[in-house]
């Protein structure tokens, strides 16, 4: 059975493990900070290459950014990482086959191999955290688009220029239904600056009103996008993923959706691959290349 060094690559934490093709992890899960310097970065890299690369038959990075359809190349900056990192050439870290991809589409592949959307052609997963990424499978293969930056959960949420976002536009789903777009608008209902995620879902659990209608308008919001992403591709269901999707309703979100929708009926889920399904999945994606 083939094996593969997994690396995930965050701004603040990068993983690494050895995951086989059945997607079990089978060794120990380590965790390195992310060096803001980018040859320490590298350096990081080249450590973890050094101490597994005899033991595998590919490395296979699931990392922050948005990367191009030969797996090889980060297409730009992402903001929360060294600003010369998409210049790394992947593919001289090591002796053996090295693949990437975003962390999202690698999230999303696992949940279609071993997880929430396993047997489904057609899935939309959503990971709702700081920010929020998306991965899109359709007919049992990855969207990439034109040049493999497919899959950007920066559409608009209104026209007024309420909120700008992190890409820089306006009003973008993300915006609004992130981590930070809760905070956001619990801010703007509560006119309280320091209030935090935290304070919000505490309070909405406790049963304080202000809290109740705070959370509710964020999930409402992630209806919203959610119905536009289920007119658009049809999904047989929509996987939730990241640290803010442990607090939504599903049930009511699959009923909300599919009372709204003009395509056919879909579910909303919540992700079942694990904290490490980035792994996973580019580790799945990596066996599935021909080298």
């Amino acid at each position: 059975m083939k094996k593969a060094l997994a690396i995930d690559v965050g701004g603040t934490k990068i993983y690494n493990t050895i995951i086989d093709e059945s997607g079990s992890i089978i060794s120990d899960i380590e965790k390195h900070s992310t060096p803001k310097n980018y040859n320490e970065i590298l350096n990081i890299f080249r450590s973890i290459i050094k101490k597994y690369e005899n033991e595998v038959d590919v490395v296979a990075f699931s990392t922050c950014g948005a990367v191009n359809n030969a797996n090889n190349k980060i297409l730009g900056s992402t903001g929360n990482i060294a600003k010369e990192y998409p210049l790394t050439d992947f593919s001289s870290l090591s002796t053996k086959p090295v693949f990437l991809e975003n962390d999202a589409n690698c999230a999303a592949w696992a949940e279609y191999q071993i997880g929430a959307s396993k047997g489904c052609a057609n899935s939309v997963m959503l990971t709702l955290g700081t920010g929020v990424g998306g991965g899109i499978i359709v007919d049992g293969k990855l969207l990439k688009g034109k040049n493999g930056a497919a899959g950007e959960m920066h559409f608009k949420m209104r026209t007024d220029k309420h909120r700008k976002c992190t890409c820089g536009s306006w009003d973008c789903f993300e915006i609004y239904c992130s981590g930070t777009g809760l905070k956001l608008t619990g801010q703007e209902i509560s006119k309280k600056t320091d209030i935090t995620t935290y304070d919000i879902i505490e309070g909405k659990e406790s049963g304080d009103a202000v809290m109740t209608e705070i959370f509710n308008r964020w999930q409402n919001d992630i209806l919203e996008g959610l119905i536009g992403l289920a007119n658009i591709f049809d999904p047989d269901v929509i996987v939730l993923s990241g640290s803010m999707a442990q607090f939504v309703d599903t049930e009511f979100l699959t009923c909300a959706v599919n009372k709204e929708i003009v395509t056919t009926p879909t579910k909303v889920v919540k992700a079942a691959a694990g904290n490490y399904s980035g792994m996973i999945g580019a580790a799945l994606l990596a066996f599935g290349k021909d080298f």
